[in-house]
């Protein structure tokens, strides 16, 4: 009779019964979030949507995918992970809603060395927060417990969203001329973008990041969760013309808006045109940064931009305030010389 141990998932490090406890746990979450369209129940192979149930003549479907990069590992040393979900979301939803599309539902990926039901739980209540303020539906996803991968509690995210927009209606910049002007929108901090440099310099001075800052503590400002963007935005365009948006996500402001900007036009941006948030000047002050760096790197306080008719930017300004969000002329488009930016 062989002597050899009988091993099981559970031995090398998976535990089936702890990645079942949390699909139960879980499921009342995922109904918070239900929207037309949704079809089935949670826990199928695949994720069901009626795309008959939304009113849209000729839908064009838009899809984007994300994480949140090192926020994760901020999250760990403050042991906070109930933000990051809502991070996770608007990173993806941000950034399809430049063309117009209305987030339709999301899925998400977590994955991790050891499955904590009680950490993934939290991380997942953030996105289904993040899935209702932005009216798409979670209707699935994938939890991976792969030990020898991710070490102790680290785990790491991905999400995916899709929506809709009428082929009429997209906006892809087409329509940008010279003379439009550009309105910024605020941020609530750094959002998900540049957190390796802010995490450099912590580390390289040794900062305490639970020092107190600006009404709470450094590491709170610091995973202040990213601004969502979508219903202000759904809720203007039948109300004026947007020829052209940006999310500001990696390369900052200097790269994102020439993203949207056809090749003969150029963007002017004035620096001082907006009030900055006291954690970008701590950033750069303690990274001794200099101010293109910044604006490369950082959204520096504004989160997305629209370009937009100047005789519409009064009206702009005024439906974002009603939305608790600021909102500053900060430049036009111009015609294209040497440089797709023009710093005044």
């Amino acid at each position: 009779m062989s002597n050899d141990k009988s091993y099981t998932y559970k031995d090398a490090g998976v535990d089936i019964d702890t990645g079942n406890q949390l699909v139960t746990n879980i499921k009342p979450l995922i109904k918070t979030t239900k929207r037309p369209g949704v079809m089935g129940s949670f826990g199928g192979f695949g994720g069901l949507f009626d795309l008959s149930q939304i009113k849209c003549q000729n839908p064009v479907l838009v899809s984007g995918t994300d994480g949140v990069g090192t926020k994760l590992k901020l999250a760990h040393a403050l042991d906070d992970h109930s933000t990051i979900g809502i991070d996770l979301v608007a990173m993806c939803v941000n950034d399809i809603i430049v063309l117009g599309a209305e987030p339709l539902f999301f899925l998400d990926y977590y994955a991790c060395g050891y499955l904590s039901t009680e950490q993934a739980c939290t991380v997942i209540s953030g996105i289904a927060r993040g899935c209702q303020e932005s009216g798409c539906a979670l209707i699935g996803g994938e939890t991976a417990e792969m030990p020898g991968m991710y070490q102790g509690n680290d785990y790491d995210l991905a999400g995916f969203a899709l929506g809709v927009v009428d082929k009429n209606k997209i906006i892809d910049g087409s329509k940008i001329k010279a003379g439009q002007a550009l309105i910024g929108i605020a941020s609530s901090g750094p959002h998900s973008n540049g957190y390796s440099l802010i995490r450099k310099i912590i580390e390289a001075k040794a900062i305490n990041i639970n020092q107190s800052f600006d009404g709470s503590t450094l590491g709170e400002k610091l995973l202040t969760p990213t601004q969502l963007y979508v219903q202000p935005i759904l809720t203007l365009l039948p109300q004026t013309s947007v020829y052209g948006m940006a999310h500001i996500t990696g390369g900052g402001i200097m790269e994102n808006i020439s993203r949207v900007i056809p090749r003969n036009l150029a963007i002017e941006i004035r620096k001082n045109s907006w009030p900055r948030l006291p954690i970008f000047d701590w950033i750069q002050e303690q990274g001794n940064i200099d101010d293109i760096e910044m604006l490369r790197t950082f959204n520096c306080g504004i989160g997305m931009v629209l370009i937009i008719d100047h005789n519409e930017m009064n009206l702009i300004i005024e439906h974002f305030a009603t939305h608790d969000l600021d909102a500053w002329h900060i430049g036009q488009v111009i015609t294209r010389t040497d440089q797709d930016v023009k710093l005044t």
